[in-house]
């Protein structure tokens, strides 16, 4: 991806956000710009505007740490739009020591990290890398994600199955919510690790086949995903409403140990149990479906 253009539509979007009146700035007659100007933004930043408008445009590489928090604090960026910046920024500079990538055709978890997956036994469990692939699962995340297996095409992936599969417009009652996440995950993990040809490639498939997906890629948002709850409804368990916990993996940096859980005593701990049973009968210990007899002629 172009660093540059990425960098002039980041800033220019988040200064857009931004009204004189939220930094203590008169509104001014006949503005022609939506939020503020660039000699605004320079001038809260304490830079001078040339040097901002040179880094707006893309020639960020060279910026301080301390410009960088100058900038973010002008424009009132949150952690993760803050974190997107210095990323940017990182990305822009000499080449350092490359994000560790894995193929997700072909790597498999440690066993141990598998055992720990299957542990958790009251709740799907599974670790997925900054793309939105799905590289390793419990029973109970393959028989929750069945949808995602049943695609054409490896590995099971959310971000494809939420764009791409009209079922996860039912599967996701917030939808447009799911949606909003999904592309601002991809959007900073774009800016994490420019490079990724993967994640290009992702992108470019997403952005051909949806119009949902080009809209929101444009809009340049970004956002940490730690931990929340969510509603679904899942074709055999029904209606669940989730908290869940994402962890950053120590031993693997760069993927996501992700954990659902249902409020103890609420009818989706009973519907969790439910998919239990499901998954039980219909997936081996690995998560993989059995291959099922054939029907007479």
């Amino acid at each position: 991806m172009d660093n540059r253009a990425e960098v002039r539509a980041f800033l220019t979007t988040r200064r857009e956000k931004v009204t004189p009146g939220e930094v203590g700035l008169p509104p001014g007659m006949n503005r022609r710009v939506k939020g503020l100007r660039r000699s605004e933004v320079a001038t809260l930043a304490g830079v001078s505007v040339e040097y901002y408008i040179r880094i707006e445009r893309g020639a960020i590489g060279g910026a301080s740490p301390e410009v960088l928090d100058s900038i973010a604090r002008a424009l009132r960026l949150d952690d993760a739009e803050r974190a997107h910046l210095f990323d940017l920024a990182h990305a822009a500079g000499p080449v350092g020591r490359p994000p560790r990538r894995r193929n997700p055709a072909t790597w498999a978890p440690h066993r141990s990290l598998q055992w720990v997956l299957d542990a958790v036994t009251a709740g799907p469990a599974f670790v997925r890398n900054g793309r939105m692939d799905l590289l390793a699962v419990n029973p109970l995340a393959r028989a929750f994600y069945h949808e995602l297996y049943e695609m054409p095409g490896q590995p099971p992936n959310i971000a494809r199955h939420a764009f791409l599969d009209e079922r996860a417009r039912d599967f996701y009652p917030d939808w447009d919510g799911l949606a909003d996440i999904t592309v601002a995950i991809l959007r900073t993990e774009a800016a994490r690790d420019p490079r990724n040809r993967e994640l290009h490639d992702l992108v470019g498939e997403l952005s051909t086949r949806s119009e949902e997906f080009r809209r929101r890629w444009g809009a340049h948002d970004v956002r940490h995903h730690g931990s929340g709850s969510k509603s679904f409804h899942h074709r055999v368990a029904g209606p669940l409403t989730l908290a869940y916990e994402g962890m950053e993996m120590e031993a693997e940096p760069g993927l996501t140990l992700t954990i659902y859980a249902a409020e103890p005593g609420s009818e989706s701990e009973e519907r969790m149990r439910l998919l239990a049973s499901w998954a039980a009968s219909e997936f081996r210990a690995d998560g993989t479906a059995p291959e099922r007899p054939r029907r007479p002629v």
